[in-house]
């Protein structure tokens, strides 16, 4: 997992409440294990038309999207059910991190698992970024702060362990992985057999 520290670009506005895991990614997505490719499926119902041509209205398919990190997402991004391909398709798309002022329980889990950072931030600081699509931002996780485009710096929190292995590119499994020499070390200290500790 890439490691997660500043970033810094363009911002895509998504102006809707409640988009849900069915919306980010359709269910005739889901059939595969691999998280390469999903991006062609992030809001397929709301970017093609039926014939699969691109709707140039939806944000996501305007030229200045292209390349941009930084998706601003209204309340309750990420609801409905748990799908972790949610968040492999809008990495896949090249978003790292999405802004708004809250997100689903379920989503916020599986987006830190995953090296996707939520920011939940105050309403002010939203609307100002809701009301300028393509503003450059920088999301410092160390610091957990994002600069809006005037400089303005909006404080946000991350769960301390979650941001530990953000900013070191580790996963829950690499984390245990790397404490395997101490885990060693403390069951050989505390060596025991079926009738309790030698």
């Amino acid at each position: 997992m890439e490691p997660f520290r500043v970033v810094s670009g363009r911002t895509v506005v998504l102006p809707m409440d409640d988009v849900d895991t069915d919306q980010i990614i359709p269910a005739r997505f889901l059939k595969g294990t691999t998280r390469s490719g999903l991006g062609r499926g992030l809001f397929a119902d709301r970017r093609y038309e039926a014939d699969g041509s691109l709707r140039t209205d939806f944000p996501l398919n305007r030229p200045e999207a292209a390349g941009a990190p930084v998706l601003v997402v209204g309340r309750n991004f990420g609801c409905g059910s748990s799908r972790e391909h949610a968040v492999w398709a809008l990495a896949d798309q090249g978003f790292r991190a999405a802004i708004g002022p809250s997100f689903a329980d379920i989503f916020r889990s599986n987006a830190l698992k995953n090296g996707f950072l939520p920011v939940a931030v105050p309403a002010e600081a939203h609307a100002r970024l809701a009301a300028a699509p393509g503003a450059t931002v920088t999301i410092d996780l160390e610091n957990q702060q994002v600069a809006l485009p005037d400089g303005t710096r909006v404080a946000f929190t991350v769960d301390p362990f979650a941001r530990h292995c953000l900013l070191h590119g580790v996963d829950e499994m690499d984390f245990l992985i790397g404490g395997s020499d101490a885990i060693t070390a403390y069951e050989s200290r505390h060596d025991t057999h079926p009738g309790g500790p030698k």
